[in-house]
């Protein structure tokens, strides 16, 4: 029974598989036949599309190529006309060529002219220069110098109006810049500076010590005159001992040392060398401070140690009777100032005012002018060249290379040839006149000459007969040239040149 009931229940699955089975198949088979109607609905579209676009395709390339035919075409009859056009310059181009050359060769052909003509005349003037030189008897230059000479002659006195007129006009322009300058320099300079006249005397309180200092068969006075290289004269004058020496350091050093030994009491040789020795330093050390205020006073720096200790000496230095330290620090002064005004390098001008005179500090040691001798020392220990240019042209003995070294002898001539600055003696007053009126007399056709203001002008009487105007004023000016070149003097001279015609008759 129960094997039944399984073969049963088989049999029923069997059946219902293979049912299952046959129905999937007749379900797939109806959506396979719808599937391919969709596919071919869709191939039809596609097609219809595909022939769309085709034709869209073939009108757009249809305008594009067109469009480029039209463009081409437009290119072509441009590139057509320019190509007309570059023929056209072209011809032009070949045509004015042409006519450029056809030009050269004329030109070419008048200048050839030119030359034959330009040496036909320069034959013609030799040949008539030398028929003139044969007819005249005189050469080209003679003819020339007569020729000058006569209109010289002619016209002196229309030259002559005209050499006073520029020289007035030129006199007046340059006398009131130069007024300015120098009146602003003095008036910033406004302080009175006296000269220091160093005394060689010394002062004793009684006879009884000149007989100390001259000691026992005068041992005490050799002793004082080996150590300190000084002279020292005893006379008769009462209260005061001489000092006499060349070297103005020396003079020092012994004034100093003689002085401290009266004070002392105890004079004898021994004394005496400590003293001069101490004095030495006390010198040395006051050479070192003068120096020292002197570049710090005038603003100067940059100074070699070695050049100020120089400077400092020259606190013991005099020129006619002008401390040569007070003279150099009122020239830096007054350089400065005009250096300021003309805008020129005030440094190198004041530099070279202070150490202008460096050489006197040694003038007496070395061979030498004091230029010369300040001018191998400033070499010496490396000062700007620039400011040993500004210096060494103060005395005309070297050209004046800068403006500063014009600064440099103006101002010198400031500071020396004031009134009261210097005093001179009597023989080199003397002897500076007859100089100068030996120069002016040593000149042709000169009568009378006469110095006058202590030398600074001199008057030069002139025969009218011998010296025409023209040749007076040319004169005037060869007698300033010799005095400056020959001469040595503060400030300027005057030249004054007087020529006087006068007629004279007698009515009897």
């Amino acid at each position: 029974m129960s094997i039944n009931v399984v073969l049963i229940m088989s049999a029923a699955g069997i059946v219902g598989i293979a049912l299952g089975y046959y129905l999937r198949l007749i379900i797939s088979l109806g959506k396979r036949g719808s599937m391919e109607l969709q596919i071919k609905s869709m191939e039809l579209a596609a097609k219809e599309e595909a022939k769309k676009i085709t034709l869209h395709a073939q009108e757009e390339a249809t305008k594009v190529l067109h469009e480029a035919r039209v463009e081409l075409k437009e290119k072509d009859e441009k590139i057509k006309k320019t190509e007309d056009r570059l023929i056209k310059k072209e011809d032009l181009l070949d045509k004015r060529q042409t006519d450029i050359d056809k030009e050269v060769e004329e030109l070419k052909g008048k200048i050839a002219e030119v030359k034959r003509i330009k040496e036909k005349v320069l034959e013609m003037e030799e040949g008539k220069r030398a028929e003139l030189e044969k007819i005249a008897h005189l050469s080209e230059e003679e003819a020339k110098s007569q020729l000058l000479a006569a209109v010289e002659r002619k016209s002196e006195e229309d030259i002559l109006s005209r050499m006073q007129k520029l020289e007035r006009a030129g006199e007046e322009r340059f006398e009131k810049r130069a007024q300015e300058i120098l009146t602003t320099a003095i008036q910033r300079l406004g302080n009175s500076v006296s000269a220091d006249v160093l005394t060689t005397s010394v002062a004793i309180p009684n006879d009884e010590i000149k007989g100390k200092i001259i000691g026992k068969e005068g041992r005490n006075i050799k002793a004082f005159e080996r150590a300190t290289g000084v002279e020292v004269i005893v006379d008769d004058t009462p209260g005061s001992i001489t000092i006499s020496s060349f070297d103005p350091i020396r003079r020092q050093i012994a004034r100093i040392a003689l002085e401290n030994l009266i004070l002392d009491g105890r004079i004898q040789p021994a004394k005496i060398e400590g003293v001069v020795e101490k004095a030495t330093q006390d010198i040395n050390k006051i050479i070192k401070e003068k120096g020292q205020q002197a570049a710090y006073e005038c603003g100067v720096i940059n100074l070699p140690p070695q050049v100020i200790a120089i400077l400092g000496r020259l606190h013991f230095r005099t020129s006619y009777g002008q401390n040569v330290l007070q003279h150099s620090i009122e020239m830096t002064h007054i350089a400065g100032m005009i250096a300021e005004e003309l805008k020129a390098n005030v440094a190198v001008a004041k530099a070279g005012a202070l150490l202008h005179d460096l050489g006197k500090a040694v003038d007496h040691e070395v061979q030498g002018t004091h230029v010369e001798i300040g001018r191998r020392i400033m070499q010496k220990f490396g000062v700007d060249p620039l400011v040993v240019k500004a210096m060494e042209a103060h005395h005309d003995e070297y050209p004046y290379e800068t403006i500063e070294s014009y600064i440099v002898q103006t101002a010198d001539a400031i500071s020396g040839a004031r009134p009261g600055a210097r005093r001179d003696s009597v023989e080199n007053y003397l002897k500076r006149l007859g100089d100068l009126e030996g120069i002016a007399t040593s000149f042709p056709g000169v009568e009378k000459a006469y110095a006058l203001q202590a030398g600074r002008e001199i008057r030069i009487f002139i025969s009218p007969e011998k010296v025409s105007d023209l040749e007076a004023k040319n004169m005037a000016r060869g007698v300033a040239d010799r005095i400056e070149k020959e001469l040595k003097y503060p400030g300027e001279i005057k030249i004054t040149v007087i020529r006087e015609t006068r007629c004279i008759e007698f009515a009897r």
